[in-house]
């Protein structure tokens, strides 16, 4: 590591302290990347069966243009997806432009007039909130009849079995469950505790569908929901499951059922997954699949060792470096707005583009309040690769995920911490 944190210091002019920190900090998370490597070799096993299994070939990368009408590599990869993810069906299509959209899809094609959401996590992310239509935006799931319940979590972040129970009624369609954290200080939650969740609803009425956002999870644990009984699941192949080599797209896997219906509203009644042309998206989504074990691992080390990094400078970290990880997702709060721009303004300074952009607070469509966002992604707005963003307000939260690699991590996080240095020099490690 002496000529890497040599080359650190000539190239970046990072302080030695903030060096030999981060040289503890690596030290300090060993045995927590060893559990990681465990975790990224089982699920690489398991997508290789996966493709092994489907028999997929060279042919299969080619794309489809027009309607896409017998897109035999759109259908592998598809099936593929529904194996990994342990579903019926799945529907993974460059058509599908964002995590948001890939829920909306889901949501909007299973729900209609007089029926009940139930949000079982809490309150949302700002982006679902548009989905539901709280601001009276067109097109959501009040506009279209459907009455939404939201069952806050208990204090201390863990999912309110008691009250989800208790409000499940005749009108109670679907429950649904976000995984990761969004812009919250809470705990993401583990496959296990989904299971909890989902079977406290199945025990009372098995038709309701149980939806599961799955964004930032993907490959995090041994198991996905689709094994504890999750009806439907869906993701963005931006983050973890495209691997960093996807360059849009998103996925819902889960009951066959589902799956249709939720097609039918993402082109149309009649049409459904027969049609939509692949063009050159299939190459990357397959090997971007491939390489998502390995990647969230390196991303999930990364995390790691920020938790430890910034706890080590004094910060209050969510979750800590030895707790177990549900979502690539590491929460610091930093207490202050020029903290927070330095911050992102380190993590800018050391991406491979735009590193000579210095970020700002600014208004984003479909939140609520400005957002700062870091990170010159090869993928624009990819969060599999390294990038950290949060709203700017108090408590001046960043959430910092993703990371193609255990290295370019670490090179974030020192400049992140040199430019916290400059911004208010008395941060000492």
């Amino acid at each position: 590591m002496k000529d890497f944190t040599k080359l650190l210091q000539e190239s970046y002019g990072v302080e030695s302290e903030i060096i030999s920190l981060l040289e503890r900090s690596a030290m300090d998370c060993e045995p927590f990347f060893r559990k990681i490597s465990d975790v990224v070799e089982y699920n690489q096993l398991k997508v290789l069966r996966s493709f092994q299994k489907h028999g997929i070939s060279d042919f299969h990368l080619n794309g489809s243009t027009g309607y896409g009408y017998g897109d035999a590599g759109r259908e592998a990869l598809e099936k593929i997806y529904a194996d990994v993810f342990r579903a019926e069906q799945a529907i993974t299509r460059l058509q599908i432009v964002s995590g948001t959209h890939a829920i909306a899809v889901g949501m909007l094609g299973n729900l209609k007039h007089g029926d009940e959401l139930v949000l079982a996590t809490g309150r949302p992310y700002d982006t679902l909130l548009k989905i539901i239509g709280e601001g009276g935006e067109e097109g959501t799931l009040a506009g279209c009849g459907v009455s939404c319940h939201e069952v806050p979590l208990r204090r201390d972040g863990g999912i309110d079995l008691d009250s989800l129970r208790n409000c499940i009624n005749p009108r109670t369609r679907m429950v649904f469950f976000q995984r990761s954290r969004g812009y919250c200080w809470r705990p993401s939650f583990s496959v296990r505790e989904l299971g909890e969740a989902i079977s406290t609803v199945k025990s009372l009425r098995q038709e309701i569908i149980c939806f599961v956002d799955n964004c930032y999870g993907e490959f995090v644990e041994l198991s996905e929901p689709g094994e504890v009984g999750a009806d439907l699941v869906a993701g963005s192949l931006i983050k973890n499951p495209g691997g960093g080599l996807a360059l849009t797209g998103g996925y819902l896997a889960g009951k066959r059922e589902c799956i249709e219906r939720a097609a039918a509203r993402l082109t149309a009644p009649g049409i459904g997954m027969d049609v939509g042309a692949s063009l050159d998206f299939n190459r990357n989504a397959f090997q971007g699949l491939f390489m998502a074990p390995l990647v969230v691992g390196e991303a999930l080390k990364g995390a790691v060792l920020a938790a430890r990094f910034f706890q080590l400078l004094g910060f209050e970290v969510l979750p800590l470096y030895d707790e177990r990880r549900t979502d690539i997702i590491q929460a610091v709060r930093l207490n202050g707005k020029q903290l927070m721009k330095a911050f992102a303004r380190g993590i800018q300074k050391a991406s491979p583009l735009d590193s000579h952009v210095s970020p700002e607070p600014a208004p984003l469509p479909g939140y609520r309040h400005e957002v700062i966002m870091a990170g010159g992604t090869f993928v624009q707005g990819s969060s599999i690769e390294l990038s950290a963003d949060g709203p700017a307000q108090p408590p001046y939260v960043i959430y910092l995920q993703g990371g193609l690699s255990l290295a370019h991590v670490k090179i974030g996080l020192a400049l992140a911490a040199q430019e916290m240095k400059k911004a208010e020099p008395d941060i000492r490690p």
